[in-house]
């Protein structure tokens, strides 16, 4: 059993930032990939950003890519998502997910994918104010 833990949400100001951090516990971190996702109120959970067991590859959701980035701490089993310049639009609860389970085909795809991941966190409210 794994359990992830998220941490960092807060209200901030449009143009601010703040950091997420998803800590993994109860299995070795050994996600095939891990990614983040929001869900805003009245609509579905969307994709934010996703990244590969290393690291070495990371991919994003248009809305976020170039304020947003990913990443992981595999020795502290922690990961990480760097927000900067929110604006209002960025406000929702945002939940970590790992994906356990080997896989096959095109990582791209399937990590944008709520279905492909095998654990999520409670999630962590992020509200940015105009």
């Amino acid at each position: 059993q794994v359990q992830l833990v998220e941490s960092g949400g807060g209200l901030v100001q449009a143009g601010g930032s703040l950091r997420l951090s998803c800590a993994a516990s109860g299995r070795t971190f050994s996600a095939y990939f891990m990614g983040w996702f929001r869900q805003a109120p009245g609509k579905e959970r969307e994709f934010v950003a996703a990244i590969n067991w290393s690291g070495g590859s990371t991919h994003y959701a248009d809305s976020v890519k170039g304020r947003f980035t990913i990443s992981r701490d595999n020795a502290k089993n922690t990961l990480y998502l760097q927000m900067n310049s929110l604006n209002p639009e960025d406000t929702a609860v945002y939940y970590c997910a790992a994906r356990l389970r080997p896989y096959y085909g095109d990582y791209y795809v399937r990590s944008r994918l709520d279905y492909e991941y095998d654990y999520w966190g409670q999630g962590t409210q992020v509200t940015v104010s105009s």
